[in-house]
């Protein structure tokens, strides 16, 4: 009843995407099994000792900081909600100190590399399904949206008029963002082409798998993966490195910090500003290449 409580407050009060809703109710299930199987206890008998005993157990399993720090979030807001309803006294994770996390440049592709790939004619042809799959990376490298926001994308969201997409972001935020004609076009034929398909559904999902359903994440996982396969050698080839690809591309251009924060829809400037170091690296390389004294 209370981790219901908790979920439900986190949906409709807080507003929380539903990949994050799901990852604190994994997260809090996991606690909630250690806690029974090592001390026999409930939610609301939990102390300070034992959720540090909860934090040596993940670090013994080697899990990396990232995942605990996500846990000690899911926690901390799981026994806020419960302190605020008055079912404690004390907030046992309120001293829980989270590991702090190195620093990772954020892997992107060059604008060249992307426009090769999005221009080749070796790639695309003109099934349903590969007219998809180029739209996919178009909209995800040209506009910087989360693959949330491209699941979640219906037909009415695009503005051909304005040339615009009205995207929903994390915890239903809507921002707008340009594109190009060329992309509006692309769109366009592309919704003309899946209602020539006569899928069995009345679904208004824009994105949708080879059978008219809506499109899940592995669908767009495993697009983007396919095509960057040819392109790339990084290890990482995930939708969010086309965000990142996107974001990079800007700022390398010369566009404005708080422009791209608006356009990626972060809350805050310091989300953004990691993009900085990458083009910092970009102008240190150009630097040893060109400069005589470097």
């Amino acid at each position: 009843m209370l981790l219901k409580s908790f979920f439900t407050y986190l949906i409709h009060e807080k507003r929380y995407s539903a990949h994050t809703v799901a990852s604190y109710q994994t997260d809090l299930s996991q606690f909630g099994e250690y806690i029974q199987s090592e001390f026999e206890l409930e939610f609301l008998a939990v102390k300070y000792t034992h959720l540090r005993s909860y934090m040596v157990h993940l670090m013994e399993k080697d899990s990396s900081e990232s995942t605990i720090n996500r846990k000690i979030s899911a926690l901390r807001s799981f026994y806020k909600f419960l302190l605020r309803e008055g079912k404690l006294e004390q907030n046992p994770a309120a001293l829980i100190k989270a590991p702090k996390i190195p620093k990772r440049l954020p892997v992107f592709l060059e604008a060249q590399k992307m426009d090769i790939l999005l221009d080749s004619e070796v790639f695309f042809n003109d099934s349903f399904e590969s007219k998809r799959d180029h739209l996919v990376l178009e909209l995800l490298f040209g506009t910087g949206m989360r693959l949330s926001e491209l699941i979640q994308l219906k037909d009415q969201d695009i503005d051909s008029y304005s040339a615009t997409i009205k995207v929903l972001g994390k915890r239903n935020k809507e921002r707008i963002i340009p594109v190009n004609k060329q992309l509006i076009n692309q769109l366009n034929n592309y919704i003309d082409l899946k209602k020539l398909q006569n899928f069995n559904n009345n679904l208004l999902n824009l994105i949708v798998s080879n059978t008219g359903a809506a499109a899940y994440p592995k669908l767009i996982y495993r697009i983007v993966t396919s095509y960057l396969n040819h392109i790339s050698t990084h290890d990482k080839k995930s939708p969010h490195v086309l965000r990142h690809s996107y974001a990079t591309s800007l700022l390398n251009a010369g566009a404005d910090l708080n422009a791209i924060k608006e356009l990626l829809g972060h809350a805050s400037l310091a989300a953004t500003q990691i993009y900085t170091h990458n083009s910092i690296e970009r102008l240190k390389t150009i630097y040893k290449q060109a400069h005589p004294k470097a």
